[in-house]
């Protein structure tokens, strides 16, 4: 019996340069997963092309700024509570990984005819059961070379939270030329014909406006440094008459369109933020170990927190005190999510030593509160 269903292999030929494959795993045992389990999802999948094609790795590692994949978070049912996610034995998790290069799109065709049995992240083993073909085989110059369409507006789903960096901070907002930034980022790099980024992005901000939204704000764990805050939901976007005064850039505003599912949107598409989806999403789609569990647990711990310390003070109802017991709160709560202090004091725009003693003056205040 085959370890996976027979592939489709229509149109995978080797000038193919963008493919996203998903894995279907079944939990082998009830086990825990870290807040941040991607890193696990990005290193184990960076193990797999090391096995297979050494070269190729040290591509990936050390090769270009722009990293040539993209993956996403596990998708299935998780109990998620504060300290972790509940990975529960018997049921089944998809996950996605997207390929923008020729080379790793090739790997993927010979990895495919030999996958591995199982799928092990964080001390947690999956058997693997399934491979499909989630977005299509194609290239840069096909993407490029579809009709125009005829509407004036677009939308895009963003499935998992999805910032960009700004300043040395998180961006959580929909700016048309942040997104398109970071498309086109991938475009040249990847594609045969690269643009001009500032003129390009001159053209967007005149020419794509948002139209409407239905957002929310997310906070989740990611990577090795702590917590990034990012919107999730669905934007709709117009797009003014004067764009066709230009149209190799509004060929090209349509080709990262259709580019946007492959490479996400934002950064940290790696480590599975900014998954992203052309009109709006279906439920399914929405990775339930993104959706707000974390985010709620720490709202509903700072506001606890805020009304312990405010009630040791002399006067509890003062603006002074009100200010002062919501960010020793802040950074006690998100310390005890495992938030390291110089993520939070960056954050916070505070300086290091100011969060540290913070945090020390609210831990002590909170087992006094409990003790008394």
């Amino acid at each position: 019996m085959p370890r996976y269903k027979k592939l489709p292999k229509t149109n995978w030929s080797q000038d193919t340069e963008l493919v996203c494959l998903t894995l279907s795993l079944t939990a082998t045992t009830n086990s825990a997963l870290p807040h941040n389990y991607t890193i696990g999802l990005h290193a184990w999948f960076l193990h797999q092309v090391l096995y297979n094609d050494p070269q190729l790795s040290a591509y990936l590692h050390d090769g270009q700024a722009e990293k040539p994949f993209a993956i996403s978070p596990l998708q299935g049912q998780f109990q998620t509570n504060a300290k972790n996610i509940q990975v529960i034995a018997g049921n089944t998790y998809t996950w996605s990984i997207a390929a923008l290069y020729p080379s790793l799109c090739q790997w993927c065709d010979r990895w495919l005819s030999q996958p591995p049995q199982t799928v092990d992240i964080c001390d947690t083993s999956f058997k693997l059961d399934q491979i499909a073909i989630a977005l299509p085989p194609t290239t840069y110059n096909q993407i490029w070379s579809v009709p125009l369409p005829t509407q004036r507006n677009f939308s895009l789903s963003f499935l998992t939270p999805t910032s960009f960096r700004h300043k040395g901070h998180h961006l959580p907002l929909p700016i048309p030329a942040n997104i398109f930034h970071s498309y086109l980022r991938r475009w040249n790099n990847f594609a045969p014909q690269s643009f001009d980024q500032e003129s390009f992005l001159v053209w967007i901000d005149e020419n794509i406006f948002v139209s409407n939204y239905n957002l929310t704000c997310a906070k989740t764990a990611v990577g090795k440094q702590g917590f990034v805050t990012g919107f999730t939901g669905t934007v709709e976007f117009g797009v003014n008459r004067s764009a066709k005064n230009n149209p190799d850039f509004e060929r090209l505003l349509y080709a990262l369109i259709r580019l946007a599912p492959y490479c996400g949107t934002g950064h940290k598409t790696t480590f599975g933020l900014g998954q992203t989806q052309l009109g709006a999403p279906k439920a399914e789609n929405i990775p339930s170990s993104v959706r707000s569990p974390l985010q709620e647990h720490l709202c509903t711990r700072i506001e606890y927190l805020t009304d312990v310390f405010r009630n040791i003070r002399k006067n509890p109802d003062s603006d002074h005190t009100l200010k002062s017991a919501s960010i020793w709160a802040k950074i006690l709560a998100r310390r005890e999510l495992g938030e390291s202090l110089e993520a939070i004091a960056q954050d916070l725009e505070m300086p290091y030593e100011t969060v540290k003693s913070y945090c020390k003056l609210a831990r002590r205040s909170l087992g006094d509160s409990q003790n008394s």
